[in-house]
């Protein structure tokens, strides 16, 4: 990517919380490794984590300040933020997150020259004025159309529509590529590991250990399927993590009073994501409240593997443009079971990807931040 605004290089600093994992996080890595590829300066300033060492080993610089830390000593950052700011002297500063939004704008307070002010709203914040400092930016990034929808319906009089900007976070077509099978050694290994996963069509469904993911939705699913004489796997991705236990162990309790010990894995967060996709004969997204976005459903289309899910928020936006015959009403156990039988037998055919990509999400936000620092009016 050699992206180059009026003949000249740009300085971006990025704030976040913290660089451990999440949407957010991802989405802060790419753009950086996008402004490094395309010969521009990129810094990012969070409270640091594991995130942090990959960050600057594609090109950034990363600065230590607990701006996202809820709790009083925090206001104690925008001196410290200031300071970072004036000798960096950057183009633009781009907030991510509420609490790194409020420290940034207190921060630009008094800088000369002023650097351009951008944000992005990623989830489906509780409305109010702790939220609407995301959308003080000049422009405002939101990351699908239900979120724009959102953000107009509830803060009419602190935005109008031409601010905002929909840019869908994308996936990387190379660490997916369409139609991708793991190895037969791959394969050998995981089943091993979960032999009762093996001999009947997996069914997968990805995400941390919280009550709104629906890993209850996903277990009573596989016992309705039992109930039917269809017989099929699951494995709960990444819901068995530290200081979960008790909510793990609610959904062991639910597996026991199923009677399905010898069909469902709850496992921990793994680094092979794409191979269990791939192995899968239906990936889930079963959230019990919308989400902002679904990258999961974008991840598992990209695959060519079949995403059955609940039709709300970011989620039914993607499977309604994607792949339709996956979405089913939120909550509704009866069409759940119904829609993934008929995808068990036979599920419609998966285009190659051609949107919702990496390479356009990055593209797209280095092209916003051209406008900014060009001055180029909002449509």
């Amino acid at each position: 990517m050699a992206t180059v605004f009026a003949n000249r290089t740009m300085t971006v600093v990025q704030l976040v919380p913290a660089l451990h994992s999440g949407g957010a996080e991802r989405s802060t890595l790419e753009i950086a490794r996008a402004l490094v590829q395309a010969g521009h300066r990129s810094v990012v300033v969070s409270a640091g984590g594991r995130l942090v060492a990959q960050l600057e080993a594609e090109g950034s610089r990363h600065v230590t300040l607990p701006i996202g830390r809820k709790a009083l000593s925090t206001l104690f950052t925008v001196g410290k933020l200031r300071r970072v700011l004036r000798d960096l002297r950057p183009d633009i500063v781009h907030a991510r997150s509420r609490l790194p939004g409020w420290i940034g704008w207190w921060a630009l307070r008094g800088l000369k020259p002023r650097p351009h002010f951008v944000t992005t709203v990623h989830g489906l914040n509780t409305p109010g004025r702790y939220s609407a400092i995301l959308l003080r930016g000049e422009r405002v990034i939101v990351v699908s159309q239900t979120l724009r929808d959102y953000v107009l319906r509830h803060y009419p009089d602190d935005i109008e529509a031409a601010r905002i900007s929909v840019i869908p976070r994308g996936i990387d077509t190379e660490a997916f590529p369409y139609g991708y099978r793991p190895d037969d050694a791959w394969t050998r290994a995981f089943f091993e590991q979960y032999p009762q996963l093996a001999g009947a069509p997996l069914l997968t469904l990805p995400g941390r250990g919280t009550r709104l993911k629906g890993h209850a939705d996903a277990i009573e699913l596989i016992g309705d399927l039992a109930q039917r004489a269809i017989d099929a796997r699951l494995i709960l991705l990444g819901a068995d993590e530290p200081g979960r236990e008790a909510y793990v162990e609610e959904l062991r309790q639910l597996v026991r009073a199923r009677g399905l010990e010898d069909k469902v894995v709850i496992s921990p967060a793994r680094a092979d994501v794409r191979d269990v996709y791939a192995l899968s004969a239906l990936v889930l997204q079963l959230s019990n409240r919308p989400e902002s976005f679904g990258r999961t459903v974008v991840e598992a289309l990209a695959l060519c593997r079949p995403v059955l899910g609940y039709a709300h928020g970011g989620v039914g936006e993607l499977l309604a443009e994607l792949y339709p015959a996956g979405r089913v009403p939120p909550g509704d156990r009866e069409k759940l079971v119904e829609r993934a039988a008929e995808l068990l037998r036979f599920a419609p055919p998966i285009p190659p990807p051609r949107s919702y990509r990496l390479v356009d999400m990055q593209s797209a936000t280095l092209s916003l931040y051209g406008d900014v620092v060009e001055g180029v009016p909002v449509a």
